[in-house]
């Protein structure tokens, strides 16, 4: 970008800034605009782009790192001034997240002035205690005491801090030496009963002082209470090592801190220290995600917070420390309403009765700071928890009998402001009417008996296609002696398409028996007759128009295979005649019309839903070979199984410490006298020998960002890893399991234990030994038949409700909902089943009733085609030209790339849906979500590395332009070429060849020179029309 389009783009965001100034994303951008290469010149935007956002948001040491910088190098230290404004921003900058750098800057910061002044620097005099000795060790250790809970990175300050002290001692002269021995010894054996990282460390470099300053017949009693303390929290450490090595993994996922605060809140006796720590660890991490835009950051930033909030409040932390959290989570995320919800909450729960004035003065302002918030006011779910909150403090105030004559005019003034909020931000305001249900009980209590209707008959206006508020409306109606009212209104409403219309009618017909005669109720009951089947004709309709889209988008996933390039010999297959089976003046056998049944499935492309069988049987007739010396090669292994059967492949890998290798054979019979080699020696050294999938375990039901440094992480610790192979997505994207495969058994065995452990909340690890004879069981070919289609749900039906009434037929093993974006249900829902003869029982739940309405059960059928399917609604174009448009080709990749790691590998660069490697070209194809997502492989300046291999990224168009007309088969459709009509009535077309050039086959059939006796299709056609 040159010069004048950086500075137009400045321009633009700064003036969109000025009239969102609440936008993260337009500071972010912001910031992120200053800090490129074209504004490296222009230091003053830069700074104030930071100045700005820190204005406005909590920021991480990204932003706060550039303007300690620059804050330090624009003052005089040497003054009073200029050094207590550098520690103000540093103490700032540490109030928004945990930041280790940024404590390690200022720690560094500190020890620099001390030592300038120290080693002879004339301080001035203006700095008084500023910089001293004392002043230093007092600010070191609140700095180290920021991180004290980080368990992993804590070493990073409190080592520095120690070796201050430890250079401080030596030189120190007595009395103060003696003074500083017990002060270091304190600072020791205090950090030896804090769990951290480097504990063995700390425990030497206290063994090192007792030896220096200590007395020799002391060292042993010192030694050993400092080892007690040290296996203590060495313990401590070791329970957490999984979930520290799990978070500390780059490109880690955020529910890897979720996962580590779910194991420090079940504690019987929780760690405050840790568990507050890993909130901070956590909510750091997540405000640096938001910052560089990855989804679902900010939602996960928020959680963190009030997840923090409500542990300090269950923990009883004090008002001190929860008051300092909630100030800086809303300035972290001013738009969460929860957050400020809570911090009102906390604010009366801290308030005296008797003060209660001040109290309301407090939770007022934070009201009103919160409502002066634009993007809080545009999210319903984040304006109703202020609203409840406040109007709960006040409501309080009146049950307590602490209330003034203003307090419940400002409860309903507070009500109906926030009703109105609700409706402002979005058009559908709040589905469930939550605040309407609070004011209208408030009336009723007040004895406001016009007003509880009035509540309930402007939401009808509003929620026009609510039953909530029409059967809230009706009962109130009712309640207040209403009658006819309530009548008319039933009967008006009967016809209108509201979202649950069964709940009104069911309410009509209740209230007829009470207070109707009988005619009224025989009408109401041919009025609601009459609707429930119009409004079951709407449901028929909507039904498979969301299983028309549901089977579209199921297509998109299906291989469909290629069909051949047809060329002219081929087009008139259709008139050609068999000569093996057919004689010459033979009369052609009638071409059959197809049934309907016949001519649809001809129009379906072919979808290869069977795997090809397997061409090798590697499980069955491979063994494996450790303890190989180093200079083994595949001659030598080859000669020692040459008895044995015929080799079809040998493969010798180089791992750390040593040499293993894979024995393939072309039959298992082979395998047996393989195994007897088992003990012999190549070169001297005595060999393992046995069958590979002893060594290798299948392994599923990991967590869903597992990918393949999480396996390995997670399975080193019992022995050497050879390899670990991943499936391809390519014809299922929710595949989830693995193959990791030890250099021995015995590994393999002790990796076991980890079978049922809860990696994540509900969702234990599945690890077995890879038993070939068990592979059946593992298979997921069957899936399509353990599913079922669910339709005519009633929009209120949840997870719940079909998991209860489908668990009774066997196990369910995943229920999946259509769901709109207010988060209910569409009508549909798939339920997948452990076991096919299991779902085959529940199909006997079809017309069941749920929720009052009568639900279709079948099997799922994920070949079924939608009709516009071959077109993108958006683009216009084909479906084979939208999918080149977002596919990438990839060369240059290593031999025997797995499919899995490769699309690991990408997925961190862009959203992909599907790989397909061809091992022959050491090439592969990728299918990313959309054009733009592809654009980010093409348009990459920085070299993409995969096993050692450079990547080359084109565009699929142009690979298939340089490499030929071939199609790979997985992501192209069938070519869609009509075939010529045959019989009566349809004149054959003639085919010219591609080419001028004269044919150089003789024996086709076309070229063939016919009999003069023969009779052409030409003249059968002329002798029937009569010609």
């Amino acid at each position: 970008m040159d010069e004048e389009k950086s500075l137009e783009a400045l321009a633009n965001i700064l003036s969109e800034l000025s009239e969102k100034p609440f936008d993260f994303s337009l500071h972010s951008k912001h910031v992120r605009l200053t800090k490129s290469e074209s504004f490296k010149d222009m230091e003053t935007e830069a700074l104030s782009a930071l100045e700005m956002f820190t204005n406005y948001f909590a920021a991480g040491d990204d932003v706060w790192l550039d303007l300690l910088d620059a804050k330090e190098r624009s003052v005089n230290l040497n003054t009073v001034d200029g050094a207590q404004e550098v520690l103000a921003l540093y103490e700032r900058a540490e109030q928004d997240y945990l930041s280790i750098p940024i404590l390690k800057r200022h720690m560094d910061f500190v020890l620099s002035r001390h030592a300038l002044y120290a080693n002879g620097e004339l301080k001035p005099d203006e700095l008084g205690e500023l910089f001293s000795t004392d002043w230093t060790r007092l600010i070191l250790n609140d700095i180290a005491k920021q991180a004290v809970g980080h368990l992993s990175q804590s070493c990073v300050l409190w080592d520095r801090m120690r070796d201050w002290e430890l250079e401080t001692l030596e030189s120190a002269q007595e009395p103060e030496r003696t003074i500083l021995v017990e002060h270091v010894q304190a600072l020791l054996l205090d950090r030896l009963g804090t769990p951290h990282s480097n504990s063995d460390d700390t425990l030497q470099a206290y063994s090192s002082f007792t030896t220096q300053y200590r007395s020799p017949n002391e060292y042993e009693d010192l030694l050993v209470t400092a080892s007690t303390k040290k296996s203590k929290v060495a313990k401590a450490f070791d329970r957490r090592s999984a979930h520290e090595t799990a978070v500390s993994r780059p490109g880690n996922a955020l529910n890897a801190f979720a996962q580590y605060i779910t194991y420090e809140r079940k504690a019987k006796f929780p760690d405050m220290m840790v568990m507050t720590a890993v909130y901070e660890r956590a909510i750091a991490e997540a405000a640096k995600r938001r910052f560089n835009e990855e989804p679902d950051a900010e939602g996960a930033l928020r959680n963190f917070w009030t997840g923090y909030c409500d542990t300090l409040r269950l923990n009883s932390a004090g008002k001190e420390s929860e008051f300092k959290v909630f100030q800086r989570a809303i300035r972290s995320v001013p738009a969460c309403g929860e957050l400020w919800a809570r911090y009102i909450r906390c604010v009366e729960r801290y308030t005296d009765p008797e003060h209660a004035t001040e109290g309301r003065e407090t939770i007022s302002n934070l009201y009103n700071q919160a409502f002066s918030n634009p993007p809080l006011l545009s999210d319903v779910e984040q304006i109703v928890p202020i609203v409840l909150a406040r109007a709960g403090f006040e409501k309080r105030l009146i049950d307590t009998g602490v209330s003034d004559e203003d307090t419940l005019p400002t409860l309903i003034g507070v009500l109906e402001s926030g009703i109105e909020a609700t409706r402002k931000a979005s058009n559908e305001g709040d589905s469930r009417l939550r605040l309407e249900k609070y004011l209208a009980e408030i009336y009723r209590i007040a004895d406001f008996n016009d007003a509880v209707i009035g509540v309930w008959q402007t939401a009808t206006k509003h929620y026009k296609n609510s039953y909530l508020a029409w059967s809230n409306y009706t009962d109130a109606l009712i309640k207040f002696d209403q009658l006819e009212e309530a009548r008319k209104v039933f009967s008006d409403v009967c016809s209108k398409k509201l979202d649950w219309p069964e709940a009104l009618w069911e309410a009509w017909i209740s209230f007829e028996h009470l207070h109707g005669q009988v005619e009224q109720v025989d009408a109401s009951l041919d009025q609601i007759e009459n609707a429930r089947q119009v409004v079951n004709a709407r449901r028929v309709k909507e039904a498979r128009e969301a299983m028309a889209a549901y089977t579209a988008q199921q297509y998109e996933s299906q291989p469909i295979s290629t069909a051949p390039n047809t060329t002219p010999d081929m087009q008139m297959d259709i008139d050609s005649v068999d000569s093996a089976s057919t004689g010459r003046g033979t009369k052609r056998p009638a071409i059959e019309e197809p049934s309907i049944e016949e001519h649809d499935a001809q129009k379906k492309p072919k979808l290869e839903n069977n795997p090809e069988p397997l061409k090798r049987d590697r499980e069955h007739c491979t063994v494996f070979v450790a303890d190989l010396p180093a200079n083994a090669t595949e001659e030598d292994l080859k000669e020692l199984f040459k008895d044995c059967g015929v080799i079809r492949e040998v493969k010798v890998t180089q791992l750390a410490g040593t040499v293993v290798a894979t024995v393939e054979f072309l039959d298992r019979d082979a395998v047996p006298a393989a195994l007897t080699r088992d003990k012999k020696r190549i070169h001297g050294q005595e060999i393992a020998v046995h069958l590979a999938w002893q060594s290798t375990l299948y392994v599923t039901n990991f967590p869903e960002s597992a990918d393949d440094a999480y396996i390995r992480d997670l399975f080193e610790k019992y022995g050497t890893i050879f390899d670990v192979r991943w499936p391809s997505k390519k014809f299922k994207s929710t595949r989830r399991f693995c193959y990791v495969q030890y250099t021995t058994p015995p590994a393999a065995q002790q990796a076991l234990e980890l079978h049922g452990r809860e990696l994540e909340p509900e969702r234990a690890i599945n690890v077995f030994i890879s038993n070939p004879e068990r592979k059946k069981e593992r298979t997921d070919q069957d899936a399509e038949n353990r599913e079922l289609y669910v339709a005519g749900l009633s929009k209120f039906t949840t997870k719940a409700d079909l998991k209860n009434l489908f668990s009774t037929f066997g196990r369910v093993k995943d229920v999946r909902m259509g769901l709109d974006k207010d988060g209910k249900s569409k009508g549909f829902a798939f339920i997948e089943f452990e076991e096919e003869s299991m779902a085959q029982k529940a199909l006997s739940a079809n017309n069941h009733e749920l929720r009052n309405r009568h639900i279709s059960v079948t099997v799922s059928d994920p070949r079924i085609k939608s009709k516009t399917r071959n077109a993108n609604p958006e683009t216009g174009f084909g479906r084979k030209a939208e999918i080149k448009n977002r596919s990438v080709r990839v060369k240059n990749l290593p031999p025997g790339t797995q499919e899995g790691l490769l699309q690991q590998a990408l997925e961190k660069l862009a959203v992909v849906k599907r790989v397909e490697v061809f091992s022959d070209k050491n090439e592969a194809v990728i299918e990313l979500e959309n054009a733009a997502e592809a654009g980010k492989l093409l348009l990459r300046t920085e070299p993409v590395v995969f096993n050692g291999a450079t990547l080359q990224f084109l565009e699929e168009s142009q690979a298939k332009t340089s490499s030929g007309p071939e199609t790979s088969g997985l992501f192209v459709p069938r070519t869609a070429t009509s075939r010529p009509k045959a019989g009566i009535g349809h004149k054959r077309k003639v085919v010219q060849p591609i080419h001028n050039a004269p044919s150089e086959s003789k024996g086709s059939a076309n070229n063939a020179p016919e009999a003069p006796s023969s009779k052409g299709q030409d003249d059968f056609r002329k002798m029937l029309s009569g010609q």
